[in-house]
């Protein structure tokens, strides 16, 4: 089986419940720094151990690398404002705890910074534009940054919690299901024809496809959770095997960071235990801050990722072939082709309408819209 990114499964909780903290500070993270301990915790995010450093985040910023070398795109971040600075200080211990989540972690501070909203907004997402809604969050950011381990303590289940796998157990259920060769798709949205075309095209060279969604804050108009989960359940019943088909979901937040969140994705997925990983046209874009193709350019900069991108570029329906088709397999004019527009499904479903069945299958559309608001509001 593929080997973690970085050569080790990080793993960072304790064995036993501790529930006696009060020598220590405690500090109250939100939901995104709770998902962020959790997959650290979990070796989602091998090989951090914890929030970058100063240095880290430096060399993630210019090189797309951690100090060691390891490929990292992705700041993973704890800021804090500046009256915490002031009962703070290096080699602290201190408990994060998220009340949601009932989360518990240790955090072993190695280093203070000033936090440069600008340059980490630029570099990361290459704009300081607040209309991007990374950026936007980036400047919603308090003024100071903690790098350090963290030791996850204690949490609970959460909603959807049955979908839900840590790395050491996906990479059980690989190994117990004979899967030596298992792609990975990335998703925030529901599917339609465009993307089980994809998804099936890749698991036509391999022993399994692992089907992995993004669950976690969204920006406004974005599917809700339930709704992307249902409507592949359906997908996956109708028309999948179950035998060489796998749901599961990735709690962490969309960045919306286009090539730099493609490498993140590819680098999870790997953790995960998936050899290869499926990167679409605009992979994490949002508007039109990235060229159609960038996500795919950016992999020939990481020739030791080890994990494999299965690059697909745009697709459509042609009425000529009969079939969803891209530009390399189908020499029919364009006058005969339907193009699939995530904008356009959106339209029909929040019109209460029908997508096409050319672009929909009408099960998914049903499961869709059997939900009364199934759009982030």
């Amino acid at each position: 089986m593929i080997k973690p990114h970085g050569g080790t499964l990080i793993e960072r909780y304790q064995k036993k419940e501790v529930s006696d903290v009060s020598e220590f500070q405690i500090y109250n993270i939100n939901n995104s720094l709770a998902d962020d301990i959790v997959n650290i915790a979990t070796g989602v995010y091998s090989p951090l151990t914890g929030f970058l450093n100063q240095n880290d985040l430096d060399a993630v910023l210019k090189t797309k690398r951690l100090t060691n070398d390891t490929p990292w795109t992705i700041p993973i971040l704890y800021d804090v404002d500046t009256a915490d600075i002031k009962s703070l200080k290096e080699n602290d211990q201190i408990i994060l705890y998220n009340e949601e989540y009932d989360l518990k972690a240790l955090l072993e501070i190695q280093d203070i910074y000033k936090n440069n909203q600008k340059k980490l907004a630029e570099m990361t997402y290459g704009t300081s534009d607040v209309q991007h809604p990374g950026v936007h969050n980036v400047f919603q950011m308090k003024e100071f940054l903690v790098g350090g381990d963290i030791t996850m303590i204690t949490t609970k289940p959460q909603e959807f919690h049955g979908y839900y796998h840590t790395p050491t157990e996906t990479r059980t259920i690989f190994k117990k299901r004979g899967w030596e060769k298992i792609v990975a798709f990335q998703t925030r949205n529901p599917p339609h024809l465009g993307h089980e075309y994809l998804q099936k095209t890749a698991l036509t060279v391999a022993d399994g496809l692992f089907i992995n969604p993004i669950i976690g804050k969204k920006k406004i108009g974005d599917f809700r959770d339930n709704v992307i989960l249902t409507s592949y359940e359906t997908l996956i019943k109708n028309y999948f095997i179950p035998e060489r088909t796998m749901l599961s979901i990735l709690r962490t937040s969309m960045k919306y960071a286009g090539p730099r969140e493609a490498i993140h994705h590819a680098i999870m997925r790997k953790n995960y235990g998936c050899t290869h990983f499926i990167v679409g046209r605009d992979h994490a874009g949002v508007g039109d801050y990235y060229l159609p193709y960038a996500a795919h350019d950016i992999f020939q900069e990481f020739p030791d990722l080890e994990i494999t991108p299965m690059f697909f570029r745009s697709f459509y329906r042609c009425k000529k072939c009969g079939s969803i088709v891209n530009d390399k397999i189908c020499p029919h004019e364009e006058k005969y082709h339907v193009f699939i527009s995530g904008k356009k499904i959106r339209k029909y479903l929040q019109d209460k309408k029908f997508p096409p069945e050319d672009i929909m299958r009408k099960e998914v559309s049903e499961t869709i819209l059997g939900f009364k608001e199934p759009f982030v509001t």
